[in-house]
């Protein structure tokens, strides 16, 4: 298992949401590419991006920004937000992203989504955001009556490098991760999950090691590494202390 600090992007700033409304962000940098340099040095062998404006506007609005982060760190970058073409999927991936996420497009163009795994097999992230247990879209401003199962169910072997699970009600709530739930999406599917939303402090990650299944191949953290409530190092540490 990996720990993904994540760079959450509003108007080239680095914010957190609480439950991903918009209208309550924390602002933790102007300068997003310093984050991103310092969680590389800390230790972090990826890091998550999110273009916030861009998943509710329905296209890319940081790219500057996410641009900025690619030229100073050389491990991974998994960028999502607004990505609903593949021009765009073309773009991020020719500007050095490693991976691109797929959100709201996988339950309104599935085409595209199979469309893009062909082209970019083994680049392409698909993110389930849940809120009480079923999946919202549009920047999580709209719910779907469609559960993060059945959705993942239909890209089973198309391609995917993973699925990122997010309990919208934990997010940038350091309330805990919803390991119960990411369990067994990940028992549902032959694609590895990436937990996310609500990591507190570095007992979750113990269970997470300890409850969250094979399946589970990381977990992003946003609140707690910028609180200080968890350190990097420390929960990178404790996974590879790990037996």
């Amino acid at each position: 298992m990996i720990i993904i600090p994540a760079i959450d992007l509003k108007r080239g700033k680095c914010v957190r949401l609480l439950q991903g409304d918009f209208d309550l962000p924390t602002v933790y940098s102007d300068h997003p590419a310093d984050i991103a340099l310092q969680w590389q040095e800390k230790g972090a062998k990826r890091i998550h991006v999110v273009d916030l404006d861009g998943s509710r506007d329905g296209l890319p609005r940081n790219r500057d920004a996410v641009e900025a982060i690619v030229r100073v760190v050389n491990v991974p970058i998994e960028v999502g937000g607004g990505i609903r073409d593949m021009k765009t999927v073309d773009e991020y991936l020719t500007m050095g992203v490693s991976y691109v996420i797929l959100g709201t497009v996988a339950l309104k163009d599935r085409a595209f989504v199979l469309d893009a795994c062909t082209a970019h097999p083994g680049h392409i992230i698909l993110a389930l955001d849940a809120r009480d247990g079923m999946v919202a879209v549009e920047g999580w401003t709209e719910s779907s009556d469609r559960s993060p199962a059945e959705i993942a169910a239909q890209y089973q072997g198309c391609g995917l490098e993973s699925i990122i699970y997010t309990d919208i009600q934990r997010d940038g709530m350091e309330s805990g991760v919803n390991i119960e739930s990411t369990r067994l999406l990940a028992e549902s599917v032959d694609i590895p999950v990436i937990a996310s939303g609500g990591v507190a402090n570095i007992h979750d990650i113990d269970r997470l090691l300890e409850s969250g299944g094979p399946g589970i191949m990381g977990v992003i953290t946003g609140k707690a590494l910028y609180t200080g409530a968890l350190k990097l190092e420390d929960a990178i540490a404790r996974i590879a202390g790990f037996a």
